[in-house]
């Protein structure tokens, strides 16, 4: 039997309605929430990422503020910007569009921005907090993965979990995420010997490679659960890590791209900096 789909714009739709409602309460009390964007350069991807954020505060209520600065901008104008997001009061949420120009200091630029504003999730402080069981701010990608899985109603208690790729911003804060839900969980990565050793006994198997068609069917255990987080765009098409038709034969539930992860990221982005003013607001 094929692999029931975790339908992420289904779920998203939810999760943005249930923020909307608790927006308009906010906006009772005469608070405005307020996310700041600011994105460096005219990269395509970017423009169409920060878009997409836009049009998801409008939809939630939320009033949007975005600081383009040219590709070319140094890193003190950079830091500026962020300075400016973090003294407005009237903004709740900073996020700085990455992959930042490579004259830019991306972990310095981060570091600067309020960890209670930092609504991605990125930040030492956050991610300190997330480590050690005191979260208070989770990425939005990996928050909104644990979304997913709890929405198929699996008992992740015990389980096998197995994470390919160990970013800071999927790999790492994921695989602590499981974690703390008692799955026994191993990082997998680019210098893992045997991968497909590691993922056969994946209960629930994650990909966060940015391979195009990484994860085959003959690496998946019958039955498992596979959350595909990669985003490539292949001849104008937009495709995952996992070879979506042959894993589905495989698996329980399985993430389409587009249409899984992606879309509750963006949702998980409206949660966060809906959090975030309630925390500085009330």
């Amino acid at each position: 039997m094929a692999a029931q789909i975790l339908d992420g714009k289904a779920l998203s739709a939810e999760i943005k309605a249930k923020v909307a409602k608790r927006t308009a309460e906010l906006n009772k009390q005469g608070i405005d929430v307020c996310l700041g964007v600011i994105m460096v350069g005219d990269d395509p991807a970017s423009q169409i990422y920060v878009r997409n954020k836009q049009n998801a505060c409008d939809k939630v209520g939320f009033c949007s503020r975005t600081v383009i600065l040219d590709k070319g901008t140094s890193q003190e104008d950079l830091e500026k910007a962020i300075e400016g997001m973090n003294e407005d009061d009237a903004i709740h949420g900073i996020l700085v569009q990455l992959p930042l120009p490579p004259q830019l200091d991306e972990k310095k630029a981060l570091a600067l921005i309020r960890p209670e504003k930092d609504v991605d999730g990125f930040h030492v402080v956050n991610a300190g907090m997330l480590f050690t069981g005191q979260k208070q701010v989770v990425p939005c990608t990996p928050k909104g993965i644990m979304a997913m899985l709890k929405h198929t109603g699996i008992d992740l208690n015990g389980k096998e979990a197995v994470v390919i790729g160990r970013s800071d911003i999927v790999g790492k804060p994921i695989a602590m995420l499981l974690l703390e839900q008692n799955c026994t969980v191993t990082i997998c990565h680019s210098h893992t010997a045997q991968l497909r050793e590691h993922t056969r006994r994946a209960d629930i198997l994650v990909s966060a490679v940015g391979k195009p068609g990484f994860v085959t069917a003959d690496m998946v255990m019958p039955g498992a659960v596979v959350i595909d987080v990669g985003i490539t765009r292949v001849d104008g098409k937009v495709v995952g890590d996992v070879a979506f038709d042959e894993v589905k034969e495989v698996a329980s539930w399985i993430t389409p791209v587009p249409g899984g992860v992606g879309p509750m990221t963006i949702a998980m982005l409206m949660e966060n900096t809906l959090e975030a003013a309630e925390r500085l607001e009330c």
